[in-house]
């Protein structure tokens, strides 16, 4: 089989550049393009200085026609323009890193001309995510808090209003600097931002209601910004009047195949998932509150990991390929 083409439009990001981290080392991938506008003739590693050993890959003006499939690592807004504009042939794969195509029905006029996307989900999605050709990735938030309640939404279990706070490190703001991105103000410092009105709370919703008949309940949410570089801890709680037995056999059944989803018994904390495409989850009952802690790495199972996990199913090669990354202990 020859190797799977690969163009990356948006090529300066963080998330791009830990798509080419794994990307590089990809058995069954050649790098097609690295498109950046602002990069354009400049070396790879001039940006993303830890890609330093691949002196061979340059930043590029325009879009090369030739890839496979196409990772849109730009910010949000920008993929529907792209594809409006026509810069990707049409028949080709994409997978987008924005919001665009993540809620079912936008930008109707884009997915006339070239199909409609599938959530990139790979735990709720994965069989419409081999089988389609347009890819949406989940947001980082999203994907963490919806692997926290996706068992419960199938078991039926999600009966009252769900309170989640969540932390995420510098990486999630992207590489523009910001009056909150520069270092004097993260070190040492966390605060909140859109309490109950985050951006990724739609994509939850859509995906919880299509689980669990009449899913009515509200997701009350606290994002945080965190003074670390990477790494998003969940935590999420409700009643219930499940045991924590019926709740941990629960969630087995719901991820017994999948290759990134794993279960603690004891309490869970970042540095075991940050540099890997893992999710790890922990529950715990106290008197009648069920608490389900959701661990991610916010560039890799929440951006760049997951959309190579997806391309890899939509390729029709193995989930994990690529993606045996190990977490730093220290």
């Amino acid at each position: 089989m020859s190797k799977i083409k690969v163009g990356i439009v948006g090529g300066a990001g963080y998330t791009a550049g830990e798509l080419l981290r794994i990307l590089i080392n990809h058995p069954e991938v050649e790098i097609s393009c690295i498109q950046s506008e602002s990069q354009a003739g400049k070396t790879v590693h001039s940006a993303h200085q830890d890609l330093f050993f691949a002196a061979d890959l340059d930043f590029v003006m325009d879009i090369d026609p030739g890839a496979d499939v196409y990772f849109l690592c730009k910010g949000h807004g920008e993929s529907s323009k792209i594809l409006s504009g026509h810069k990707i042939p049409k028949g080709k794969c994409i997978i987008d890193l924005s919001q665009d195509f993540r809620i079912a029905g936008k930008h109707p006029e884009v997915q006339r001309e070239y199909g409609d996307f599938v959530y990139g989900l790979p735990e709720l999605c994965k069989e419409k995510i081999r089988k389609s050709k347009n890819v949406a990735n989940p947001g980082c938030f999203a994907t963490c808090i919806q692997l926290g309640l996706l068992p419960l939404a199938e078991g039926q279990r999600l009966n009252h209003d769900v309170h989640v706070s969540a932390i995420t490190g510098s990486t999630g703001a992207g590489q523009s600097l910001s009056s909150t991105s520069h270092f004097t103000w993260r070190n040492n410092n966390l605060s909140v931002y859109k309490p109950f009105n985050h951006q990724h709370l739609d994509e939850i919703y859509q995906s919880l209601s299509g689980l669990q008949d009449n899913m009515q309940h509200r997701i009350h949410f606290i994002p945080y910004r965190g003074d670390f570089t990477r790494g998003i801890i969940s935590t999420l709680y409700m009643e219930s009047d499940l045991k924590l037995h019926d709740v941990r056999e629960l969630y087995a059944e719901f991820y017994r195949n999948e290759p990134f989803v794993r279960l603690s018994s004891e309490n869970i904390h970042l540095k075991q998932v940050v540099n890997t495409n893992y999710c790890l989850l922990y529950t715990e009952k106290i008197g009648d509150k069920l608490l389900i802690i959701s661990i991610i790495d916010n560039l890799l199972k929440g951006a760049a990991g997951q959309a190579v996990q997806n391309m890899n199913l939509m390729f029709g090669i193995n989930e994990d390929t690529g993606l045996n990354l190990k977490g730093s202990a220290f």
